[in-house]
C-alpha cells in the first residue's frame, strides 16, 4: 500500500510541535496497538516516541516460517532488527527502557510475581521503572502519554507493570522533588488506554467478512468472549486513521518472529476493515485540559503556543 499523502485526515494547526508518548511491553506492541493513530500523527507533524521497557527475549516464536534453532538462540537480536523495521515503517522514534522481558505466565496478577524469572522487568521495584520513565518523559515532554490500563489490555506480567510504571511517572514528571536528577520537570496533559480488541468491533469486523461472502477468523473468539459491563463502556475517544491501516500491518508484518502474515488477525481485507471500523480507540484515563467526550483525537482540548 502506498503511503498516504500527508494530510489527508484532518488535524489542527499548532504553532508548537505537538508530543506523544507510547509506552510498550515489547517490540511488536507498538504495531498492534495504535500503530495507525501513531503513523497518522507523525504524518501530520507531531514528534511521536515509542518507549520499549523489554527487548522481548523471552517471546514465544509465533510465525511457523521463523520458528528455527538459529532465531530460537539469537531471539533478543532479532527482536531489535524488527523493531528497527517497524520504527521505519511508522516513522516514530523509539528509545529502550533496558529491562529484560518477564516472560508469559498464563492468568498472571501481581500476587504471582516471585513465580517470575529473577532480574525480569515485572520484578523491579515500580519506583526505580518509574524513574526510567520520568527522564523519557522530561527528555521528550510529551503532551499526551498512551499507555495499557490496569489489566495490562491481558494479564500480562510485563503488560501490567508497564501499566504501573506509566501511571506513576504521569504522576511524577512534574514534582522537582521526585527524581531530580531526571531532567526538568514536565506535565504530560492526558493519560489514555489502549481500548485494542472489544466486542463491538470485533464484531463489526467479523460481520463484515461474513457479508462479503468471506470466513471470518474471529468466529471461536466471539463464541467465547465473556461480555463485561466495563469493558463495553471504556472507549472515550476514537482517532480515525483508516487511511493508515496499510502502514500498521507492515509493521506488524515486520515483527516476523511473532507476526504469522497467515494468522487469523490477517484474514479480513484492510479495505473491509476500513470500512468496518475506521478508528483506533481509547480511554482517557485523566486529564488535565477541558474536553468534550466522545473525542476523535487525543490532542483534544490541548493549545500550545
Amino acid at each position: 500500500m502506498a503511503e498516504p499523502a500527508a494530510g489527508s485526515t484532518t488535524h489542527r494547526e499548532q504553532p508548537e510541535t505537538l508530543r506523544l508518548l507510547a509506552v510498550h511491553a515489547h517490540p511488536d506492541d507498538e504495531s498492534s496497538k495504535g500503530a495507525a493513530t501513531m503513523a497518522r500523527y507523525v504524518r501530520e507533524g507531531v514528534d511521536v516516541l515509542v518507549v520499549t521497557c523489554t527487548g522481548g527475549e523471552r517471546g514465544d516464536i509465533l510465525n511457523p516460517a521463523m520458528d528455527t534453532p538459529e532465531v530460537l538462540a539469537n531471539m533478543s537480536e532479532y527482536r531489535k532488527k524488527e523493531m528497527e523495521a517497524a520504527r521505519e515503517i511508522l516513522g516514530i522514534r523509539q528509545e529502550w527502557l533496558g529491562y529484560v522481558d518477564s516472560g508469559y505466565l498464563e492468568n498472571y496478577t501481581t500476587a504471582d510475581v516471585d513465580k517470575l524469572p529473577a532480574g525480569c522487568f515485572a520484578r523491579e521495584p515500580v519506583e526505580e521503572a518509574a524513574g526510567r520513565l520520568v527522564r523519557q518523559i522530561r527528555e521528550q515532554r510529551p503532551h499526551v502519554v498512551i499507555t495499557y490500563d490496569e489489566n495490562g489490555g491481558y494479564p500480562h506480567a510485563d503488560h501490567i507493570m508497564t501499566h504501573l510504571i506509566s501511571v506513576a511517572a504521569f504522576d511524577a514528571a512534574a514534582d522537582p522533588e521526585r527524581y531530580p536528577d531526571a531532567g526538568e520537570p514536565w506535565q504530560p496533559l492526558k493519560l489514555y488506554y489502549h481500548v485494542g480488541w472489544h466486542k463491538t468491533k470485533l464484531l463489526a469486523e467479523h460481520e463484515a467478512m461474513l457479508a462479503a461472502g468471506l470466513e471470518s477468523g474471529y468466529t471461536e473468539l466471539l463464541e467465547k468472549w465473556d461480555d463485561k459491563w466495563e469493558e463495553m463502556t471504556r472507549v472515550t475517544t476514537r482517532v480515525p486513521c483508516a487511511d493508515y491501516f496499510g502502514i500498521r500491518r507492515q509493521a506488524l508484518i515486520a515483527h516476523a518472529t511473532q507476526i504469522d502474515p497467515n494468522g487469523r488477525w490477517f484474514s479480513i481485507p484492510i479495505e473491509l476493515q476500513q470500512k468496518a471500523w475506521p478508528t483506533e480507540d481509547y480511554q482517557l484515563a485523566r486529564s488535565l485540559v477541558d474536553t468534550e467526550l466522545p473525542e476523535d483525537d487525543l490532542f483534544a482540548g490541548i493549545l500550545v503556543s
